[in-house]
């Protein structure tokens, strides 16, 4: 995933129309009731599995565009969201990366009681960063795993799939894995640099959905959810689009005992698939993605670097995420 934006458009609420940038008092008192509601128990996140599901991405190599790797991860994603009962669709496009590459993609959707108008989606991105830009010179042309920024959201929303399998929330529920998010512009690059080249394949979903008009209550984008000492702050966008869903997510986090991993500080602002999921389907979306304030990059140490590797991932990071985005779907009504 792409840079974080550390100035805020103060014009936001100006370009955006349809947000409400602030909250009035029946919002706020309907907010208080919930808080105070004692949470439904959801089925229990087994990290372990959400491990495996990374570990098996990891050894397909590096998933990028127009690989075999890639190509075999798709099916295999595929494969295992119609073996945990949800109707698949699988959306293949042609997208232009920033350098002209037409890259073959294909985002997968999973869709559980697809009848149902209660809806909530579950996202997260499949492919990896060609280019290990972050790290020492010699390696920023090397493909990297992506165990964390990629694979560990996949992982997890794998998991859930598993468990709504066994167990169906009262709602509507789409996971959907997009594809090429990963080939933004390389700081390398001697040409023009664009914001938009990044998330190419939530900006295809955008303009044409898997099902027509699709419309949902809000979405979760899940970026980075399973480094060592990770901590999820409020990503910036997601603050003001998705507010009241950020704060239903990082309140039952507390009520869960994960206090430590969902700060309710102000992160960043990051350029990532929930921003076109918001402005292309206006659907508010949070992006639950690892912010750390002391590395100059604000991401995990390993970001865009050959070290994203199945090594630095940690199952009580993915226990936490997963188990509460659980709760949060298995509370709908």
């Amino acid at each position: 995933m792409k840079r974080i934006n550390y100035t805020f458009l103060f014009l936001l609420c100006a370009v955006l129309p349809f947000i409400s940038c602030g909250s009035s008092n029946k919002n706020n008192a309907q907010e208080n009731e919930t808080e105070e509601q004692a949470l439904v128990k959801a089925p229990d996140f087994n990290a372990d599995s959400a491990y495996t599901y990374i570990a098996d991405q990891v050894a397909f190599g590096p998933r990028v565009p127009n690989t075999a790797a890639h190509r075999s991860c798709g099916e295999y994603l595929a494969k295992k969201l119609e073996g945990f009962g949800a109707k698949v669709y699988n959306q293949q496009a042609d997208l232009v990366a920033y350098d002209g590459t037409i890259l073959k993609s294909r985002n997968i959707i999973g869709a559980y009681n697809p009848e149902s108008k209660k809806r909530v989606m579950l996202c997260a991105h499949w492919d990896s960063r060609p280019y290990a830009d972050n790290g020492e010179e010699k390696y920023h042309h090397t493909p990297i795993d992506g165990a964390n920024d990629g694979a560990s959201g996949v992982g997890v929303l794998l998991e859930i799939a598993r468990q709504i399998q066994q167990k169906a929330p009262a709602i509507g529920i789409d996971i959907i894995f997009f594809d090429a998010e990963d080939y933004g512009t390389p700081d390398f690059y001697q040409g023009m640099h664009q914001a938009n080249t990044w998330c190419l394949g939530s900006q295809y979903w955008g303009r044409i959905p898997h099902v027509a008009d699709y419309k949902a209550r809000y979405g979760i984008l899940l970026d980075m959810v399973g480094g060592k000492n990770a901590t999820f702050y409020y990503e910036d966008y997601s603050k003001h689009t998705a507010n009241k869903a950020m704060k239903k997510i990082w309140k039952t986090a507390d009520k869960l005992g994960y206090s430590n991993y969902f700060i309710k500080q102000d992160g960043g602002s990051v350029v990532d698939d929930h921003m076109y999921v918001n402005q292309l389907r206006q659907i508010p979306c949070v992006d639950i993605i690892d912010y750390n304030p002391n590395t100059d990059t604000g991401f995990n140490p390993t970001w865009h670097t050959i070290d994203d590797n199945i090594k630095n991932i940690d199952k009580a990071t993915l226990q936490a995420v997963g188990q509460t985005v659980m709760t949060v779907i298995y509370n709908e009504k």
